[in-house]
């Protein structure tokens, strides 16, 4: 009676072995995260790694199976995951002083390299942080203070996230979009300053215009009134008798009609000024 005792006692703690290391060896992947299984310090396999050819659900989510004590299992963020700088200041090309806030989005694409050269999501951000705060600085120093508040802020968030996307894809990971949130000046009697060398710059501006389209003016009149020279050439040419005539007309209205019945002349009557209403002799 004893010894069946035993073996049951035996098979009891046998059964409770084995479920526990069943148990032990069972690993439950999140839809969200990826699974980088790990024996001796090396990478060797990866549950439910992103792909962007194919849909949730399809990719090794949920139970997965490892050999326990032997492997290890650490868990990626497969989301996109935002990178925010800290508020730090830019001097633009026109040397103004701005203060920055900028934030990038990215994503692993690649969790062993990840594992492999920075271990983990929070040493990837350390990494990235300040090559994103570098790369911010030397794009907008490039650039004056208006191209920010312009079109051309897309072409220069183009150039960030191109440049922090090419380090990232060292550690595994893949920038999707970088973005300003503010671009301010410093406050107080610098942003005033910045301000007046702004205001002074745009009337500059505002009288070159003016000073070109005054210059533009000047020479389409020119062009004008040597046009009308010509063409009053050319009718004088094609019959000089009534040119005349008409010239006199415009005379007499402008010498008695413009004064509004206030011009008064004294001529005599056998003057070359009355030569039309004389006809001709």
């Amino acid at each position: 009676m004893d010894a069946l005792m035993q073996n049951y006692k035996t098979i009891g703690v046998a059964l409770a072995a084995l479920v526990v290391a069943v148990l032990a060896s069972v690993v439950i992947v999140p839809e969200t995260h990826q699974a980088v299984v790990i024996r001796t310090g090396q990478p060797v396999r990866i549950f439910n790694m992103f792909r962007p050819d194919e849909p949730y659900g399809q990719t090794g989510a949920g139970i997965q199976f490892r050999i326990p004590i032997a492997e290890q299992v650490q868990m990626v963020d497969r989301r996109v995951r935002d990178l925010d700088m800290q508020r730090t200041q830019v001097l633009s090309n026109d040397q103004q002083r701005l203060q920055v806030d900028a934030y990038a989005r990215y994503r692993i694409i690649d969790p062993v390299r990840l594992v492999e050269r920075a271990g983990n999501e929070r040493q990837l951000e350390s990494q990235l942080l300040p090559i994103l705060t570098s790369v911010v600085r030397q794009e907008l120093g490039r650039r004056p203070f208006s191209s920010l508040i312009s079109a051309e802020r897309g072409t220069a968030m183009a150039n960030i996230t191109r440049t922090l996307d090419r380090q990232a894809r060292e550690y595994g990971a893949q920038v999707l979009d970088v973005r300003i949130k503010a671009a301010d000046l410093p406050e107080g009697r610098p942003l005033d300053a910045a301000f007046t060398r702004m205001e002074t710059d745009r009337q500059e501006e505002a009288a070159t215009i003016r000073a070109a389209g005054n210059r533009d003016a000047q020479i389409i009149q020119a062009e004008a009134q040597a046009e009308a020279a010509r063409i009053y050439a050319d009718a004088y040419n094609k019959d000089p008798e009534f040119y005349d005539f008409y010239r006199a007309m415009q005379s007499y209205r402008q010498t008695f009609l413009s004064g509004e019945g206030q011009s008064s002349m004294v001529l005599s009557e056998d003057s070359e000024y009355f030569r039309q209403f004389r006809g001709k002799k």
